[in-house]
C-alpha cells in the first residue's frame, strides 16, 4: 500500500509541476490550488520515504558515487521545493496576500524551473540506477536537465507572451467609487504600446503583452489604469506618443529595441504635452528592462516639471518599481517624485478599487 501512495505521489507532483507551467490557461486562483496540491503531495512522498532521511544523515545509503550524486540532487530537490514554497505564498495574490515574505516574481520563476529541472533529474536517476546501459542513462539525464531549464527560461515566458488572452468589459472595470477633490486635479500621462506600435493584423496573438481586447478593439494595459483614474476623479488624461518610427509588432522584437534604447540612453521624439498648468502629474507606465520606456524619459527631460509633483503608477510583470523611481528623479528635474502603486500585470483588470484608495490616500 505504502508503494501505491508513493507512485501516485510522485505521478501527482509531475502533473503538478507541468500543469504550473501552464498557468496562463489555467488562471491564477488554479494555479495556487494546485501549487497547495503538489505540497500536500510532497509532504506525503517524504512521510513515506522518511526512512532514506535517516540512511543519508547516518551515511548509510551506499558508497557508489551514482548514489550519493542522486542524494544530493533529492536534497537540494527539498530544499528547493521550501523556498519554492515560501515564495508561492510571497507572490500569491488570493489564498495568501497576508503573506509578505519572499515577493519577488522572477525569484518565483526561477525557483520553479529549478525544482522542475531538479525533479526531472531526480527522476533520470532512478533511470539510471536500473539502466543495463549506463552511458544512455547519463545522456537521458542531460536532456531532461536541459528540456526543464529550456521550458522554464524560454517555453513558458513564450507561451505567457503569445498565448495569453484578456478580454474585459471595459465600462465594468473603470466603474467604481468617485471621489470629490478640494485641490486641483492631476493630469494623468500614460505610455502604453497601443499607439505607438506599427501593430500587424495578427495582434490577437499578442493580445496578453502589454494589451488587452475590448469588444473588437484593442487597449493597453497602462491606458486602462489611466481611464480608472480618470473615472475615480474625473481628470485629463494624456498620452505619450511617438512621432516617427514606432515600435515593432512583435512582443520579443520590441523588447529588443527596447533594451538598446535604455542601453544607448535613446531619447525619441514624441508629441508636446502642455504640462504648464498642472502641479501634480500621475505618471502611467510599464516597467521595461528594470526602468522606464524611452519615451517616457524623453517626456520627463522635455518638460520642466521643476516644482512639481510626479506619482508613479507603474505596469510590471515582477515586483515592484524597480530602477525606475530612481531614474524618473533623475530626470525629471526639480520634481518631487512620490511612488504610488507598482501592479502586477495579471491584476491591472481588476484595479479598480485599489487605484480609488491609492487615490483617497494621496488626495483627499
Amino acid at each position: 500500500m505504502k508503494r501505491k501512495i508513493n507512485l501516485i505521489s510522485e505521478a501527482l507532483m509531475y502533473i503538478i509541476m507541468v500543469l504550473q507551467m501552464l498557468y496562463v490557461f489555467t488562471g491564477n486562483i488554479v494555479h495556487e490550488l494546485l501549487g497547495i496540491g503538489f505540497f500536500i503531495a510532497l509532504v506525503t512522498h517524504i512521510v513515506i520515504k522518511r526512512k532514506w532521511f535517516k540512511a543519508v544523515f547516518s551515511g548509510k545509503t551506499g558508497r557508489s558515487a551514482s548514489r550519493r550524486f542522486g542524494d544530493i540532487v533529492t536534497l537540494l530537490l527539498l530544499l528547493n521545493a521550501v523556498v519554492l514554497m515560501l515564495s508561492s505564498m510571497g507572490v500569491s495574490r488570493t489564498l495568501f496576500p497576508w503573506f509578505s515574505f519572499v515577493t519577488n516574481v522572477d525569484l518565483h520563476r526561477y525557483l520553479a524551473t529549478s525544482m522542475l529541472t531538479l525533479a526531472l533529474v531526480h527522476g533520470g536517476m532512478h533511470c539510471y540506477y536500473v539502466a543495463k546501459n549506463k552511458r544512455r542513462a547519463v545522456i537521458l539525464i542531460v536532456i531532461l536537465a536541459a528540456a526543464g531549464i529550456a521550458t522554464g527560461l524560454a517555453l513558458v515566458p513564450y507561451i505567457n507572451r503569445h498565448f495569453r488572452k484578456v478580454e474585459i468589459d471595459l465600462s465594468e472595470k473603470t466603474a467604481g467609487e468617485k471621489l470629490e477633490l478640494t485641490e486641483q486635479k492631476p493630469l494623468v500621462v500614460y505610455f502604453t504600446r497601443l499607439g505607438n506600435t506599427d501593430f500587424e493584423e495578427d495582434v490577437d496573438a499578442v493580445s496578453g503583452a502589454s494589451l488587452m481586447k475590448i469588444g473588437d478593439e484593442y487597449m493597453g494595459n497602462t491606458e486602462l489604469l489611466a481611464l480608472m483614474v480618470k473615472d475615480a476623479i474625473d481628470c485629463e488624461i494624456v498620452p505619450i506618443t511617438v512621432i516617427g518610427e514606432k515600435y515593432p509588432s512583435s512582443y520579443s522584437e520590441t523588447t529588443s529595441v527596447a533594451r538598446k534604447e535604455i542601453k544607448d540612453n535613446v531619447r525619441p521624439a514624441i508629441r508636446e504635452i502642455d504640462i504648464s498648468e498642472y502641479d501634480k502629474i500621475i505618471l502611467s507606465y510599464p516597467i521595461w528592462w528594470g526602468t522606464v520606456p524611452a519615451p517616457v524619459a524623453t517626456f520627463l527631460e522635455n518638460n520642466d516639471l521643476s516644482g512639481k509633483t510626479v506619482y508613479l503608477l507603474a505596469t510590471q510583470g515582477s515586483a515592484g518599481f524597480a530602477s525606475s523611481t530612481r531614474d524618473v528623479e533623475r530626470m525629471a528635474k526639480g520634481a518631487q517624485v512620490i511612488e504610488g502603486l507598482s501592479i502586477y500585470s495579471d491584476d491591472i483588470p481588476d484595479a479598480r478599487a485599489e487605484i480609488a484608495e491609492w487615490l483617497k490616500s494621496v488626495f483627499e
